[in-house]
């Protein structure tokens, strides 16, 4: 008994951890910082799977997600390797009040699809959700992480929403399936696919930043409202 409590407890701080490095990796405008937080999150996550009980996937989420991601983001800044040209460390762009309003109502209704899809997948969730606080953080990362990919108009900062918002959806997939090996295999799969996508938005967003400048950095409709 003493050690089922332990391992929720356990469990209950890493979703706890995990939460909050999204936010901060989310949310935080100093780039750096932010790219920092995404090393966290992606640590916390390698050890909630050994809390799984999947060790194999905790190796993959400190290979691909740990090193490899996190090397791309500060390859995309210019500071892995070195560079001259390296981008601006802080996100200055402010959405407008009706992008803003609109963006919060769609991580809210985000939010509410995503619990109660699970909640219909996990029925004992809704009596008993604190015995999944994995799944419970997964749904919380899933949802901030939709609204704020939404929300964001710095490339960047979109393709950090995608990792975590990746990561949330792969939590999801494992609380649901268990820790069944091909549950597993396709979470691997999806891990590699991730990373090879993150690669190739930190190539792009290093290329459009050395042809076009600052302003190449911003979602379409965000250099229209920086240059109104």
């Amino acid at each position: 008994m003493a050690v089922i409590s332990s391992v929720d407890l356990i469990e209950a701080v890493l979703a706890l951890c995990l939460l909050i490095a999204a936010l901060v990796c989310l949310f935080d405008r100093h780039l750096v910082r932010a790219c920092r937080a995404f090393f966290a999150f992606t640590l916390t996550m390698a050890l909630a799977w050994l809390t799984l009980g999947m060790p194999w996937l905790a190796a993959v989420e400190g290979l691909l997600g740990t090193v490899l991601t996190v090397a791309c983001f500060f390859y995309a800044l210019g500071i892995f390797p070195s560079s001259a040209s390296k981008l601006p460390r802080y996100d200055h762009f402010e959405p407008p009040l009706t992008h803003r309003i609109m963006r919060i109502v769609l991580a809210l209704a985000w939010c509410l699809m995503v619990g109660a899809a699970i909640f219909l997948v996990l029925p004992e969730m809704a009596y008993s959700p604190a015995k999944h606080p994995l799944v419970l953080a997964g749904v919380a990362v899933v949802a901030t992480a939709m609204g704020a990919f939404a929300w964001q108009r710095h490339l960047l900062r979109r393709l950090l929403a995608f990792n975590v918002l990746g990561s949330g959806v792969f939590l999801l997939l494992a609380g649901v399936a268990g820790a069944i090996p091909q549950g597993q295999a396709l979470v691997i799969v999806g891990l590699v696919i991730a990373w090879l996508g993150s690669l190739l938005g930190a190539l792009v967003i290093r290329k459009l930043y050395q042809l076009e400048g600052q302003e190449a950095l911003l979602e379409d409709d965000g250099r229209e409202e920086k240059a109104k």
